[in-house]
C-alpha cells in the first residue's frame, strides 16, 4: 500500500493485519481522488470507516487541510495510528474509536468539505449513511465506494473501476457557516489515548 499523489506519492503504508479488512486498491484511490482533487485544496476532510486511514492519509497529501478519521476494529486502529504517526499529521488529524454510523448522525451540517466513506460491501450500513447524509448533509461532498451492481439513491456522479464504483453526492453549503461544536461534542468524550488528537470512545 503507498500514497498515490501529492507530496507524499510513493510513500508507503502499514497495512491492516486482519485479512477481512478491503482496502481501496491504489488505482481506485487515485481515480477517486483524481476527482475530487478540485475541492481538496484547504479542505476539511472526514474518512469514515477509516481502515488505514489510506484515504484521509491521500487527501492531506493533495492539499486537505485536516481530517478526521472513524475507525473502531482494532487491527485496522493499529495501522491507522502507525500511518499518521510516520506522515507526521497528528496535528492535522484526528482519530476516533467510534462506530461511523452514530458518529455522522451526531455531526451538525457543513461540519466538513469532504467526506469519505468506504463501509463493508453488502452491509446496509452504506444506503444508511447516505441515508443520514441526504437527512443532514455532515459534508457538501460525500464520497462512497461500493460494488459496482449495489443500487444507490440518483443524484450523484458515478465513477465505475471495474467490480467497484464510487458514487460523488454534493449539497451545497449555506454562504455562513454555522458554528459548529468538535465531532464528538454529543457524548462526553474520553481522554486522549495516545496522541493529543485521537479520542476514544
Amino acid at each position: 500500500m503507498r500514497i498515490v499523489g501529492g507530496k507524499w506519492a510513493g510513500r508507503h503504508l502499514t497495512p491492516p493485519s486482519d485479512r477481512r479488512v478491503r482496502p481501496t486498491a491504489e488505482h481506485v484511490r487515485d481515480g477517486w481522488l483524481t476527482a475530487l482533487e478540485p475541492h481538496l485544496a484547504g479542505a476539511r476532510v472526514i474518512d469514515l470507516f477509516a481502515g488505514t486511514g489510506a484515504l484521509g492519509l491521500e487527501a492531506l497529501s493533495r492539499g486537505a487541510k485536516e481530517c478526521d478519521f472513524v475507525e473502531t476494529r482494532p487491527a485496522s486502529l493499529h495501522a491507522l495510528k502507525a500511518n499518521v504517526a510516520a506522515l507526521h499529521v497528528r496535528e492535522r488529524s484526528r482519530i476516533f474509536k467510534r462506530d461511523a454510523l452514530p458518529f455522522a448522525a451526531g455531526l451538525t451540517p457543513f461540519r466538513y468539505d469532504l467526506a469519505f466513506a468506504d463501509p463493508p460491501y453488502e452491509s446496509r450500513q452504506l444506503d444508511r449513511l447516505v441515508e443520514t447524509w441526504q437527512a443532514n448533509p455532515f459534508a457538501a461532498i460525500l464520497a462512497v465506494e461500493h460494488a459496482a451492481e449495489h443500487p444507490m439513491p440518483p443524484g450523484g456522479k458515478r465513477l465505475r473501476f471495474d467490480d467497484t464504483m464510487i458514487t460523488i453526492y454534493r449539497r451545497t453549503a449555506p454562504k455562513v457557516r454555522p458554528a459548529a461544536p468538535a465531532p464528538d461534542s454529543a457524548p462526553p468524550p474520553a481522554p486522549p489515548a495516545d496522541h493529543a488528537g485521537e479520542r476514544d470512545a
